[in-house]
């Protein structure tokens, strides 16, 4: 089997049949860019991602409870500085928790880019 039947039979097998119908009607030079860009498209990590956005997300720890405060006009310089640092470091290793703030707060909070 030849490369392009390769590919046709994949398309066929993911249900692709339109793009078939694409390659038909293209020129050859076109007819082989798009197949050199078929080629590297992961069909198969493609389906497994949209079969993923059919399933029930099943959240394993739901708890939800108050957290201590400390109020930040209160901080001293160093202390800012100390909890800016801990922050930072935190977000750079991809650790977070998710934190709900009452009105308003959300907008007085630095934000930090990593």
């Amino acid at each position: 089997m030849n490369k392009e039947q390769d590919i046709i039979d994949m398309l066929k097998s993911y249900n692709q049949n339109h793009i078939i119908n694409l390659l038909e009607n293209l020129d050859e030079v076109k007819k082989q860019e798009l197949l050199e860009q078929i080629e590297k498209i992961d069909f198969h990590q493609i389906m497994e991602l949209y079969d993923n956005t059919k399933k029930e997300i099943e959240i394993k720890e739901s708890k939800i409870e108050p957290i201590s405060y400390l109020d930040k006009a209160k901080l001293s310089k160093e202390q800012k500085e100390k909890f800016d640092e801990l922050g930072e470091n935190i977000l750079r290793n991809g650790e977070y928790a998710v934190v709900t703030m009452a009105g308003g707060q959300g907008t007085r909070l630095r934000t930090y880019r990593s």
